[in-house]
């Protein structure tokens, strides 16, 4: 993880924002060994008692599935947009070029839940992902039966208590406001990706170069 202060987002409910605006994550753990596995996940969260718990689902005999039943530690990565970001933008372009992204890293231990919570689980994982439709025949309460019997012995849900969060802002605030300003307009200019991070920055402008008293006159 990337430590520097002014890269660290410090706002809780932007970070939880974060979460839910890209839920589909990196999870990562290991055999006793020291075997390292991976998967890709869409995972949903909730706030109890001040304390964050994340859910989801995966594969059953996977090698995430074995290695999760040896070793329950686990780290999840949330990641957003990131974009290149030249040095060639700054008022000095005599630097090194850096890389602008945004990722939130939860470590914990992951505990498998009993088949009732995961069908639970799956009512809301379906729901949020079909926006609230619950026309949608692709909703966990629409799907026939025959398919359900089928799919959800092939899955195990779990819950993971978050012990640890860290997160990496990385948006140029370490800039001058003439470097800054350049390298929005810059990203904005290569779109997609880039224009994400833009638009990332641009919320934080006014809190990094707050306007003077003289300009407000």
């Amino acid at each position: 993880m990337y430590h520097f202060s002014y890269f660290k987002e410090k706002d809780k409910q932007t970070i939880l924002d974060f979460l839910s605006d890209y839920p589909f994550a990196f999870m990562t753990g290991s055999y006793l060994s020291g075997e390292q596995i991976a998967t890709q996940i869409p995972i949903l969260f909730e706030e109890r008692n001040g304390e964050l718990f994340l859910q989801g689902h995966i594969m059953r005999n996977t090698d995430h599935h074995k290695a999760f039943e040896e070793n329950q530690n686990t780290l999840i990565v949330f990641t957003g947009p990131s974009s290149y970001v030249s040095a060639s933008w700054y008022s000095n372009p005599q630097i090194g070029s850096t890389w602008n992204y945004m990722s939130v890293h939860i470590s914990g231990k992951i505990n498998f839940i009993s088949n009732e919570e995961l069908i639970q689980f799956m009512r809301k994982l379906t729901l949020k992902f079909e926006k609230g439709n619950t026309q949608s025949l692709t909703i966990y309460d629409n799907l026939p039966d025959q398919f359900l019997d089928k799919m959800m012995p092939a899955i195990v849900g779990f819950e993971i208590k978050a012990d640890k969060i860290e997160n990496v802002f990385k948006l140029s605030q370490n800039r001058d406001e003439k470097s800054f300003l350049n390298i929005i307009s810059k990203l904005e200019e290569q779109g997609r990706n880039s224009a994400l991070v833009a638009i990332e920055m641009k919320k934080r402008t006014a809190e990094l170069f707050p306007p003077s008293a003289e300009s407000d006159k």
